[in-house]
């Protein structure tokens, strides 16, 4: 079967095998590797994509469920001022290690920032709460989290005050 959808701002039709998840369609027909395969049981959030601008889990979703869709993976977020922050504090605060679980994390991050960009840590962990990391211990993503937000509350102001003069 053939489904259209934009993936990564690029619309395109896409030949599929009907009961084909997403996550295979993304690594091994678009190439887009950055949507990792962990658990294959919808656990560990590496398959995490951004469909529509919500978060799922890639291997829980029918690539044919995204017909007509948009969907977002890490490497369509190269040039996402929100995602540049992200990592930026993710460099800086040690939130990332291995490096396997950190595109899901970032992705579930970009979007919890785009719905809401003064988050409390509790909002943090929850936005968070179905990535696995098996190497940080939390609190340095988080505080990443935390760190790039106001960075780009700050940011905004700025560019507002620069604007109203």
């Amino acid at each position: 079967m053939k489904i259209e959808n934009t993936i990564n701002g690029v619309t395109g039709v896409t030949e599929i095998e009907p009961r084909r998840l997403l996550v295979h369609m993304l690594r091994d027909q678009k190439h887009l590797t950055g949507v990792h395969i962990g658990c294959d049981t919808s656990q560990c959030g590496a398959c995490t994509v951004l469909l529509d601008g919500s978060t799922v889990k890639s291997c829980t979703v029918l690539a044919a469920q995204t017909d007509g869709c948009e969907l977002r993976t890490i490497e369509g977020m190269e040039h996402d001022r929100t995602t540049e922050a992200l990592k930026q504090a993710f460099n800086e605060l040690h939130g990332l290690q291995c490096g396997f679980c950190t595109p899901g994390m970032l992705l579930a991050a970009r979007a919890l920032l785009g719905h809401q960009p003064a988050p409390a840590e509790a909002d943090v962990r929850e936005a968070l709460h179905g990535n696995l990391c098996r190497c940080t211990g939390y609190q340095n993503i988080v505080d990443a989290v935390l760190l790039a937000a106001t960075r780009l509350r700050e940011a905004q102001a700025v560019m507002q005050a620069e604007a109203s003069r």
